[in-house]
């Protein structure tokens, strides 16, 4: 499998608009892993089949797809990456609400996002300010940060 790097942002996904068009102008994939998400992000439809014993549910509509599968215990950040988003270079994790910290993302960079500009936050060391082309580009080396 392809490397796939992750940063951690707590901020909607909104203010990484100008990062997504960016990668996509360099044929790169951004995906976006929202590991706090309200119960009701699943839509009813799929949530009811998953509560009926289906293990995966789909549904399409113009333009997207919505999958579901069912899981028990917590979820493993490696899984998650290998059956959503092989093919992407980046995945931005929103972690969970509640203070509840996921141990798989310690070692995660930070990313923030303001005024048009990025700024890339190591676990240890100084962080890294960078417009969204210079990071989109900086997605193809094999340590982006360092």
């Amino acid at each position: 499998m392809k490397r796939i790097h992750l940063l951690c942002h707590e901020g909607p996904a909104d203010t990484l608009a100008p990062l997504f068009e960016a990668a996509r102008r360099e044929g790169l994939r951004v995906g976006w892993l929202d590991l706090g998400a309200a119960p009701d992000a699943v839509p009813p439809a799929l949530g009811e089949a998953l509560d009926r014993g289906a293990f995966r549910a789909a549904a399409v509509a113009p333009g997207r797809t919505v999958a579901a599968k069912a899981r028990s215990g917590p979820p493993v950040l490696r899984d998650l990456l290998r059956e959503h988003f092989l093919g992407c270079a980046l995945v931005v994790v929103r972690p969970g609400g509640g203070g509840e910290a996921h141990p798989e993302l310690e070692e995660v960079p930070r990313l923030e996002a303001g005024d048009g500009r990025f700024r890339v936050v190591p676990p240890a060391g100084d962080g890294l300010e960078l417009s969204a082309e210079a990071l989109a580009a900086r997605l193809r080396r094999p340590r982006p940060w360092g």
